[in-house]
């Protein structure tokens, strides 16, 4: 809550993978932002498109906690600026994940976002929980029954994404507002992590490391052992002095009417109270490749 000291510590990590000449993914994470932007439409193009989209958040960084309206604010100056890049050909696009601590009716949360099929769990009380819902051609299956969860990340239809900033597509994202816990754990990830590695090995990665960046260096490197196919970023936050355990769900997503909360794994997980409402939201320089201490890093 806010009247509570909350402190906030975090780690990234990302690398181009083994099988890409460029990494096009981006990431920010200064206080109060931590977000992952994986840029599609090829090398130059992707890459200028992860970083533009962040560099809309560049305003919120500083501020002990962010508003909603400002975030929602650089949402669409990061849409626009995306859309207006030059291009030949194919309109460069990026997902976009993560989170913003933002204050809401005088209380912390998480403003968790989501546009694209980069991810955003949350580690607690031992249960790894994704909160996003990818946009996803996969995703659009398994929500209508078509596809088992199980089979979805051997799809062929795997790298669809349905919803993304830019690329042609509405650049709205998901909203989710999660209080803050004390102890809560927070990974983002592009999807080059989940690719290689299921969520029981994730939950098993962060529940044994404490540091967020040990945590976030060995999930690098266990997805890179997995094949890394594509670039591969993480970024983990971990809180620290914030609310309890009262009211730990997070809304439905703002745009879309599916639960959030259906996905988790780890040890079994209290009891679980009522939802705030998602009141008022609508529908540095760079690293060297593989650099995991900076906190912005630009593909």
């Amino acid at each position: 809550m806010t009247g509570t000291v909350l402190n906030l510590a975090w780690g990234a990590a990302t690398d181009r993978g083994l099988r890409r000449a460029v990494n096009e993914d981006s990431y920010l994470a200064q206080h109060p932002v931590f977000l992952v932007a994986d840029g599609m439409g090829g090398h130059e193009g992707g890459a200028a498109a992860s970083r533009t989209a962040l560099a809309a958040f560049d305003a919120l960084i500083g501020s002990d906690r962010a508003m909603v309206p400002a975030v929602e604010s650089a949402v669409a100056a990061a849409s626009l600026a995306v859309r207006s890049l030059p291009h030949n050909g194919s309109a460069p696009g990026t997902t976009l994940s993560g989170a913003v601590l933002c204050t809401q009716q005088g209380e912390d949360y998480w403003l968790i976002l989501n546009i694209g099929d980069s991810r955003t769990y949350r580690w607690s009380g031992g249960r790894l929980t994704q909160i996003s819902i990818d946009h996803s051609a996969v995703q659009e299956l398994v929500d209508r029954g078509a596809l088992d969860p199980a089979d979805a990340a051997s799809h062929p239809h795997g790298n669809v994404v349905t919803r993304a900033m830019g690329a042609g597509s509405s650049g709205i994202p998901d909203y989710w507002l999660l209080p803050v816990d004390d102890g809560d754990r927070l990974i983002v990830c592009s999807d080059g992590l989940t690719k290689e590695l299921h969520e029981c090995d994730i939950a098993a990665v962060v529940g044994e490391e404490s540091s967020p960046q040990a945590a976030a260096t060995r999930l690098l490197h266990t997805a890179l052992l997995g094949g890394g196919r594509d670039n591969v970023t993480v970024v983990i936050v971990d809180a620290h002095g914030g609310g309890s355990d009262d009211d730990d769900e997070p809304t439905a997503p703002s745009n879309r009417g599916a639960s959030a909360d259906e996905r988790g794994w780890g040890f079994p997980h209290p009891d679980e109270a009522d939802t705030h409402p998602a009141q008022g939201l609508a529908g540095g320089g760079p690293a060297r490749e593989g650099d995991h201490d900076a906190d912005v890093f630009h593909g």
